[in-house]
């Protein structure tokens, strides 16, 4: 695995532009097999998620053309809904999941290796299997798979017991097939959500309400193919306007949309970092000292999860004491030993962390823990006093694109290099 070096105190200035949203085309591309049909998706990020999806379509029998940014599927041939012998690629990722919505809306079968992804704590499938079951499917996981057979799709008043981004869109991909109606009660909320819904009634599919937390579905005979583009990455633009408010930068962040950033926008506001909302884009400007913030992590609209560690970076130099509680995932304080090491002051009590500012941070070599601690680590390595290394960076490969290009072009120093090179460190 590769690693890297960050030579810390550079403010980040300029301007970067914003790829596609990983948690929203992981969901577009299996999408694409609800009919024999071909489909051209737009803004697609060239990270390992989305490849490994690629990958296991075209397994399958998919035939998929990539040309920058812009993949092509083509599913006019039938493909295998048996996904077992790709236990390696689906171990890697948490989306794998979604192959089971798509295959079972096409065929009324499916066969999908339990999911993999970052170890951040319990991540039960037990809702999208509830709602499967209440479309008709019989479900039996054995062996690692979960094993899915429904000769009679059919529409279903399916309330979620929590708030669940996967489970909504999973149910969502069988039930535009399904014969009548579904309803989907307490779904999530999130911008890809909408993402995925948009790209399926462009294909045909009869979806409403999708962006709130009642979505309701007629289920359709037939799709056919359409052209989309893929919304940009809500957690990648937030990863940007931490790191230039980390760095005292100005940083103009290209292609978003600033309704998605409401929530970290307040938050900035809050630590005195202004944000200006331009045409289609943010601008970030940050003077040092930061005010201390008490954050709390929720599905959307609330603060995004995803972004609780970046955010911790930001709160080791604040002034004061901070404090997050994280109220999605049980295990996510994992990279707090790495900042420790670097001179955090930082104390977890269950799931809320107090976080005391200290004048900097110090480097040394530190590791990442998952995505987007991975992303966390490397703010910490732009504002940390002197050389850091950082290993296991295949974690951020997998929902970053061209990350050391964008902030060496914003002014970092921050390099690639392999770990043979850094294994004396």
């Amino acid at each position: 695995m590769d690693a890297f070096i960050i030579e810390g105190g550079n403010p980040l200035q300029g301007e970067v532009t914003i790829s596609g949203a990983k948690n929203a085309v992981l969901g577009i591309i299996p999408a694409a097999v609800l009919c024999a049909c071909s489909s051209k998706i737009e803004n697609v990020p060239d990270i390992k998620d989305v490849n490994k999806m690629i990958v296991i379509l075209e397994k399958l029998g998919a035939e998929i053309y990539r040309e920058n940014d812009t993949l092509i599927i083509n599913t006019e041939k039938p493909i295998s809904y048996d996904v077992s012998d790709y236990e390696e690629e689906t171990g890697q990722m948490r989306a794998s999941y979604y192959l089971l919505g798509a295959l079972l809306g096409r065929y009324r079968k499916a066969i999908v290796p339990l999911p993999g992804g970052c170890n951040i704590g319990d991540r039960p499938i037990d809702q999208h299997i509830k709602g499967f079951q209440a479309l008709g499917a019989t479900v039996v996981i054995e062996h690692g798979q979960v094993k899915m057979d429904a000769p009679n799709l059919k529409g279903a008043h399916i309330f979620l017991d929590v708030v669940s981004v996967g489970a909504t869109i999973n149910i969502m991909l069988a039930a535009v097939r399904a014969d009548g109606k579904t309803i989907i009660e307490n779904a999530a909320k999130e911008p890809h959500i909408v993402d995925v819904a948009n790209f399926l009634n462009l294909m045909g599919a009869n979806i409403k309400g999708a962006g709130t937390d009642v979505i309701k579905i007629v289920g359709v005979s037939e799709m056919h193919g359409c052209e989309y583009s893929v919304i940009p990455d809500q957690i990648t633009t937030g990863t940007y306007m931490m790191a230039a408010a980390a760095t005292e930068g100005d940083v103009l962040i290209k292609n978003v949309i600033p309704k998605h950033m409401e929530a970290i926008t307040a938050k900035l506001n809050e630590m005195g970092v202004v944000v200006l909302e331009e045409d289609n884009g943010i601008r970030v400007r940050s003077k040092h000292p930061l005010k201390a913030v008490n954050v709390k992590t929720m599905p959307y609209p609330g603060f995004p999860t995803d972004l609780q560690q970046p955010m911790a970076v930001l709160m080791t130099i604040a002034e004061g004491i901070s404090t997050i509680t994280e109220s999605i995932f049980e295990s996510r304080f994992k990279y707090v030993d790495e900042l420790r090491r670097m001179g955090a002051n930082i104390s977890i009590n269950s799931r809320t962390a107090s976080i005391t500012g200290v004048k900097n941070l110090s480097a040394t070599k530190i590791r990442t823990t998952d995505l987007r601690a991975g992303a966390a680590m490397v703010i910490a390595g732009l504002i940390a006093d002197g050389e850091t290394k950082i290993t296991e960076i295949v974690h951020i490969d997998r929902g970053y694109e061209n990350l050391q290009e964008n902030l060496r072009n914003l002014g970092a120093d921050i390099r690639r290099v392999s770990e043979k090179d850094v294994s004396g460190c």
